[in-house]
């Protein structure tokens, strides 16, 4: 057990309430722990906390446009690393026509996130048709293989590790997603059509190498199964948000997934706080134990100027981040009533690396995007 320091105190001009009713003339910074599970202060500056003028070294906002990431590839295995470390891969994968072999991940659990297509999924557990939106979960040791005529994937390899439900607390186990809205796959016409007496190559990743075993079949030639480790799948349409007029919700009550050092969440449209006094946009904050990580998968997406779908973002920790300088002026104007937006975000507790194959489509003006912040004035 934890033990925190935890004794609230209050020096000079604060809020009675976070996210509402700031003090005038003041902007409010999050300066929290354990993401937004833990102890938390916040600060009330006089400038904006992103109104920096000028930012060097490596840590730093950084925005990378995976629609310029145009090769495809016939096997995940050869998807484009772009974020990783001991706990986490983050890939990006273009692929087009039908897997002439099974993949298994030994080394993790592994949720593929699909940006565009449509297609069949075919696995240990029988088959499942997927489509754009959807995620696709398949445990440690499945052996799987996709069709498609195009599509492309964001992989999320939780490394050693697998994924589970967030606790969703008082609010019950329906909410946000009822576990009923899970699909799993059917041993159907499709998957017993597929099986037969032909030889089949099972590419099996360990360690981040890679083993080959053939079969004089179709290895994918279950009669039947009963169980619970399995493979599900969900669309981010049959997510209902949490969502409170009177109060800016922290990003973690929209966890989809979560492993033991990383949780997934998804940003899905909904009505904007109505409340006057509460804010309208993500609050900025120092997420002071994690890295962020968010895909933008479709929509406008409300904090952010200059982000189209098939960008990612990485916000290190270490430092404040939040919105940009139109974003926040429009929310201050209450301009908007509901966002549009589709993303999906990773907060990782251990620092990723960036991959070469990434910073080739690295937007190096993001950091520069914030500038003139320090020049808005709030109502």
């Amino acid at each position: 057990m934890k033990h925190w320091i935890n004794f609230p105190r209050i020096e000079g001009k604060a809020s009675r309430q976070a996210h509402c009713d700031l003090p005038e003339g003041t902007y409010e910074r999050e300066f929290g722990r354990e993401g937004f599970f833990g102890p938390v202060t916040h600060f009330y500056h006089a400038h904006p906390p992103t109104g920096w003028s000028q930012w060097e070294g490596d840590l730093r906002p950084r925005a990378f446009d995976l629609v310029k990431s145009t090769s495809s590839a016939a096997s995940p295995w050869q998807a484009t690393l772009l974020l990783h470390n001991a706990f986490l891969k983050f890939r990006w994968w273009r692929m087009q026509g039908k897997m002439d072999h099974l993949v298994a991940n030994a080394d993790g659990d592994e949720l593929l996130f699909v940006h565009a297509g449509e297609g069949d999924l075919f696995c240990d557990f029988g088959h499942l048709a997927f489509r754009e939106g959807d995620y696709l979960l398949l445990p440690r040791g499945t052996r799987w293989r996709v069709e498609a005529a195009q599509a492309a994937f964001l992989l999320i390899e939780a490394t050693n590790d697998g994924f589970r439900l967030p606790d969703k607390g008082i609010v019950g186990e329906q909410s946000i997603f009822d576990p009923a809205m899970l699909d799993s796959p059917a041993i159907d016409d499709a998957f017993k059509t597929q099986q037969g007496e032909t030889p089949w190559q099972v590419v099996m990743k360990r360690h981040n190498r890679f083993s080959t075993v053939t079969f004089p079949y179709n290895p994918l030639d279950a009669v039947g199964w009963r169980g619970t480790n399995l493979a599900v799948r969900i669309n981010w349409r049959d997510i209902r948000p949490l969502m409170s007029h009177r109060y800016h919700l922290p990003p973690s009550a929209h966890t989809t997934f979560l492993t033991s050092r990383f949780v997934v969440c998804t940003f899905v449209p909904r009505p904007i706080e109505s409340d006057p006094g509460a804010l309208k946009v993500p609050f900025y904050h120092s997420n002071n134990d994690f890295d962020e990580i968010i895909f933008y998968h479709q929509g406008e997406f409300f904090s952010r100027d200059n982000i189209h779908p098939g960008m990612l973002t990485l916000h290190p920790c270490g430092f404040p981040h939040g919105p940009h300088p139109k974003a926040f002026a429009a929310g201050a104007k209450a301009a908007r009533k509901e966002t549009d937006e589709v993303a999906v975000m990773i907060d990782t507790r251990d620092a990723v690396e960036i991959s070469d194959a990434a910073l080739k489509v690295e937007w190096t003006g993001y950091v520069d995007s914030w500038k003139g912040a320090g020049h808005l004035t709030q109502k």
